[in-house]
């Protein structure tokens, strides 16, 4: 069957369905790859959500549910070709609706910190629930990560994909004007978990969207070995509660140098006032590329399965955050207690706190423009 008409068949069986509370069926795409869904729960107000998951043709597998666009697993090659899970969550949806520190979520309005929960735009001041320490973090107490999205499927010349699409009204979480969001998931040929982020507004409003899914490579144990790389001359130093000064400080001479590849853990424990405020690694990198041009944030090895991540991203920084906060109290898939650096977050973003600091690009969203993000993980062997 030529590549038209297998498309032709595919897009026509899945137009216009919008898929909540569906049962499983699996798209026939065998050149392509595939796409299929089941039930994955119900909210506590009984809206039901979905598991997709997305299989490209080598194999690689993402599964995503349309409550917070969370990636709930992510399966790769090692360097013997044997799938596995490098992701960090839960099995069931209840345990994400009950205590989740953002597993695989799709995070808004506005990714990271905002201090104090405030800032003023066109004159205005805006108050934000504050939900970490003194400051907002990751949308509020309600962000994109706890809100059921409207899922379609559809085909492509790359294969099957997942748009998730929800509107967030004027004064939800203290922002301004009401956003209509689209978010679309992938799976390449080259075995990259793609996001796509796309936004407009009514009103002028900030907006920093970004991924919080947790990594291991390894599919097990602590991350302290994986080999990090970042092409980044600078980075944002922060204060006690983790937002930025304004500072953009080299990393020369620091343990913020990622410029070759060097272990997560090589240096975590050094008496650096910075490491001390993170309890580790919970910065912004500023990234060495063009602002808006996708291109290479990070690049991550696993020494122990071979496997290579890398991150690429039309953002301007990067937060790295090594898992600190992790104690134990999570039970995660298979049972795994998830503890002390047991997994780390590759965030691109623009650099926290950007609407108190005018000298950070701008995060403000004007009526008439459209907002653009692109997020690649994406996997490979080291042999």
């Amino acid at each position: 069957m030529k590549t038209n008409q297998w498309l032709g068949i595919l897009a026509a069986a899945l137009s216009g369905v919008l898929l909540a509370g569906c049962q499983s069926t699996p798209s026939p795409t065998p050149a392509k790859g595939q796409i299929s869904h089941r039930p994955f729960g119900r909210t506590p107000d009984g809206t039901a959500v979905d598991l997709f998951t997305l299989r490209n043709a080598n194999g690689v597998e993402a599964g995503i549910c349309n409550y917070g666009g969370l990636v709930i697993f992510l399966k790769v090659p090692d360097r013997h070709g044997r799938l596995g899970d490098v992701t960090l969550g839960y099995d069931k949806l209840e345990d994400y609706l009950k205590d989740s520190p953002y597993f695989g979520a799709l995070i808004g309005r506005y990714g990271n910190r905002i201090a104090k929960g405030k800032f003023t735009l066109n004159g205005q001041e805006y108050t934000l629930a504050v939900n970490n320490g003194p400051n907002a973090l990751h949308g509020g107490l309600k962000g994109f990560d706890k809100v059921v999205w409207q899922p379609t499927i559809r085909a492509t010349r790359e294969g099957p994909e997942l748009e998730l699409n929800y509107v967030s009204r004027d004064g939800e979480e203290g922002y301004p004007g009401t956003l209509r969001v689209t978010t679309i998931y992938s799976l390449t040929p080259d075995n990259a978990l793609k996001i796509q982020y796309r936004a407009t507004t009514d009103k002028d409003t900030v907006v920093n969207l970004t991924h919080h899914s947790y990594f291991n490579l390894a599919g097990q144990g602590d991350i302290l070995n994986h080999q990090v790389m970042l092409p980044a001359d600078t980075f944002t130093p922060v204060d006690r509660t983790l937002i930025p000064t304004g500072e953009l400080r080299p990393v020369a001479g620091t343990p913020f140098d990622f410029r070759t590849p060097t272990a997560i853990g090589a240096r975590i424990g050094q008496d650096d006032e910075q490491l001390k405020f993170g309890g580790g690694y919970d910065h912004n990198w500023v990234i060495n590329k063009p602002l808006g041009q996708l291109g290479l944030m990070a690049r991550v090895y696993d020494p122990a399965s071979g496997r290579v991540m890398e991150v690429l991203s039309t953002e301007p920084g990067l937060q790295f955050y090594s898992g600190n906060f992790l104690d134990g109290k999570n039970i995660g898939k298979g049972g795994w207690a998830y503890k002390f650096r047991n997994g780390f977050c590759m965030e691109p973003q623009h650099y926290p706190n950007s609407p108190n600091q005018p000298n950070f690009p701008s995060v403000v969203l004007k009526p008439g423009q459209v907002y653009h993000n692109t997020i690649l993980y994406r996997f490979s062997v080291q042999k």
